[in-house]
């Protein structure tokens, strides 16, 4: 199983070694390091991995896991 776990206020974190990013075409991005962390916040200067800047830029995310939670996903 794949788990993609969401770092609060950071990227999205793939946990495992057997997955492949591809971009629109198909083509693989290669995978520098693992964990995959892919950008949330839109500001990553390496996207789709996340750098970092979202804790510079102050990225607030809403998003819980929690079943009848009153949070609801961050406006775009």
């Amino acid at each position: 199983m794949i788990t993609i776990r969401l770092r609060k206020n950071g990227p999205y974190v793939i946990e495992s070694d057997e997955v492949q990013i591809v971009d629109w075409n198909g083509v693989p991005y290669t995978i520098g390091r693992r964990p995959a962390a892919l950008c949330r916040c839109g500001a990553s200067t390496t996207k789709p991995f996340c750098d970092g800047t979202h804790s510079r830029k102050g990225f607030q995310a809403a998003e819980a896991a929690v079943p009848d939670s009153q949070d609801k996903p961050a406006s775009p």
